[in-house]
Order: C-alpha cells, then structure tokens, then sequence
C-alpha cells in the first residue's frame, strides 16, 4: 500500500528535492522527476544512476517456485530472527519502523501493529501479496535512500549485509544513519568470516547435506544460487565495530548464533521433506519424479510443493505443530552458544549523534 505516513518522507532519490502529489504522480520540486504513485502496492524510486553491483534477488529464477509470493507463520529460522527481533529493537505505539532490503516483506506483516509506522525497502518488486495489501513499500536502492534524514526511530536489516561490497556496505549504514534519528536503534542480522571452533559442527551438517543430495535425497541448489552473489567483507566481530563507527553507530548489544540444532533442522531434515514433497508433486503431473533441476517440470513440481506445504502449515494442524515444536528446539543454539563469539551475530546498533547536524536539526 502507499499511505499518506510514507508520502510525507519520500524525497528524491536523485537530488532529495521535496515529492509533491499531482494527480496519480509524485514530482520532485528539484529535478522534476516523475514517480507513479498509485495502482501498484508501492512506490518505485530507484535512481536514475545506478550502482555497479546488484544482487541475485532480481533474478525471477529466485522466486519460480513461488515461495517469496505469500506470508505463512514465521517458523524454523525465520521465527528464531523474528524473535530476537523483537527481543533487541522492542518496537513500541509511536515508531516509525523501517525494513532495510526487506524481501518479499514478510517480517513486516508479522510485526504489524497499532500506532506503528512500518515501511518496507527493497531493490526488487517481488513483493508478498499481503505486504502489499498491508504495508508501505518502497522500491529503491539501500545505497541511496529516498527518503528524509531522521525519518525513522527505527530500523531492521536482515541477510543483507553480507551481500554488499566494503564500499557500499558503508554507504548502506551511512543511509542507514541519515535516516534515523539522533539515539535510533537499527538491529542487524548478518556474519563475519572469522568462526568459532564450534563451527566445526555446522561443516558437518553442510558434508552431510552434500552427501545426500548426491543420492537425490535432498536439493540444494537454490541455496547455492541465493548464496552465490555473498561477498562477507566483515572479517570479524573487531571489524563490525569499525565500520560501525565509521558509519555513525555503535554496537550497543551483540548476541552470536551458531546454529546446530538449527542447521541440521534446515539444511538436512527441512530440505529432504521439500524433495519428498516435490517428487508426490511431480508424481501428480504425470512426470517421473526426478525431473532435471533445470526443467519446466521440475519448477512446477517445486511450485506446487510449495503449494502444499503452505496449505499444511496454514490448517494449523500437526504439521505447523511438529514445526513449533522444532522451532523450540532450535532455540537451544542461542541458550547454549549465544555466547560464545562466532560468525553469525545479532547486534543492535546505536546512531550517535552528529555534532552540529543533529543540534541544527533540533533547534527550534
């Protein structure tokens, strides 16, 4: 949706000129430039000038199957980042929220609320159908952001650092700062390079997952393709406070995440299910059930498992159930290794004021 609360901070992209409403445009006051503002869900403002580097998220191959295209319950991982979401950022009535390359814009309808201003950015379209219908959207690059300094209390960015280059990862947090206001709170979800010993366990589970898939018990390949464009410039936890602070924040609170339980959970158990549910699918069309990765087959094969599975998880049956459960168990990695400084981390970020920039935007 487009309400009047992200009309009030669009701005240009290209020359952050003020955005006025004429008829079903915006235009900017500098430049000119004209934005459709009505009939699509959200407002596309990606500059004219692009960036050098994109992400694999464009690519329609990503969402083939369908899987970006509605919002089921947050469960697995998704729930585990959903929480401790919520559990670092503490969003209250009064903020004003905003999801820094926010996908298909699931995590935005699970934290819908009263008195809160939620906004979704993303560089792609493939927006969910309910984001659509129930959030504020924002096509337009994290580079260069479109919209007002000190707009938002708030932010969240979840998968996405670790797609970035050195150079435009310290534009995305130096947009990141600009936006938000003096003592804003912005929660990250990425990893460095450097693991823990630990992380031998996931190595493990990542062998095991490769030895069956070549049996044809499970696929990986869309992991592969989504992971290809990763670029971990974050060498380790030292190096995340640097660029913190050269971006104007600090690392108010970190929590590690080493996810054993939670990588075999999703990489061994989750994903033989899918090639289960892909194979009775493709059995149903009248294929063989090991349909070429590459096949038209085998992407309606994989559509119509995921079909499937979200009717399975929506009846709130003994699928969701066993999958709550399983949810619960994988929050033994944060209880037992929260700790213990590895790859992946949860952080909260702190903007530090600007001197002489912010007092100037304060002053009456």
């Amino acid at each position: 949706m487009i309400s009047q609360a992200l009309l009030d901070v669009v701005r240009c992209p290209d020359c952050r000129g003020a955005m006025r409403a004429e008829s079903d445009e915006l235009v900017c006051a500098g430049c000119g430039r004209r934005t459709r503002a009505a009939g699509r869900g959200y407002l596309d403002l990606r500059p004219v000038e692009t960036f050098a580097q994109s992400t694999k998220y464009l690519d329609d191959e990503m969402h083939a199957d369908g899987r970006h295209a509605h919002v089921t319950p947050p469960l697995l991982t998704a729930a585990i980042r959903n929480d401790m979401l919520r559990s670092f950022l503490r969003i209250r009535a009064g903020d004003r929220v905003i999801d820094l390359g926010c996908g298909s814009g699931r995590v935005l309808v699970w934290n819908l609320a009263p008195e809160v201003h939620l906004l979704g950015v993303d560089v792609s379209t493939h927006f969910a159908e309910e984001a659509l219908q129930r959030c504020d959207l924002l096509v337009g690059d994290l580079r260069q952001l479109p919209l007002e300094d000190g707009a938002f209390t708030k932010a969240y960015s979840l998968d996405v650092l670790e797609h970035l280059s050195r150079e435009d990862l310290l534009r995305m947090l130096g947009e990141a700062s600009r936006i938000l206001s003096p003592g804003g709170a912005f929660f990250v979800y990425s990893h460095v390079r450097k693991n823990s010993r630990i992380a031998i366990g996931l190595r493990a589970i990542n062998f095991l997952a490769r030895c069956l898939e070549r049996i044809g018990l499970l696929d990986l390949s869309y992991e592969r393709f989504r992971k290809s464009d990763h670029r971990n410039e974050l060498a380790d936890i030292d190096d995340l406070h640097r660029v913190a602070g050269q971006s104007g924040f600090r690392v108010a609170r970190i929590r590690y995440y080493t996810p054993l339980v939670g990588g075999f959970a999703e990489n061994i158990l989750k994903k033989m299910a899918e090639r289960l549910m892909e194979r009775r699918a493709a059995r149903r069309r009248g294929n063989s059930g090991e349909p070429s990765a590459a096949s038209q087959g085998a992407v309606a094969a994989r559509r119509s498992a995921r079909v499937d599975a979200q009717r399975l998880i929506g009846n709130r049956g003994a699928v969701y159930a066993g999958l709550v459960a399983l949810t619960w168990l994988m929050k033994l990695d944060l209880l037992l290794f929260g700790r213990i400084k590895s790859g992946p981390f949860f952080a909260l970020l702190e903007r530090m004021p600007v001197e002489g920039v912010d007092a100037a935007a304060t002053r009456p």
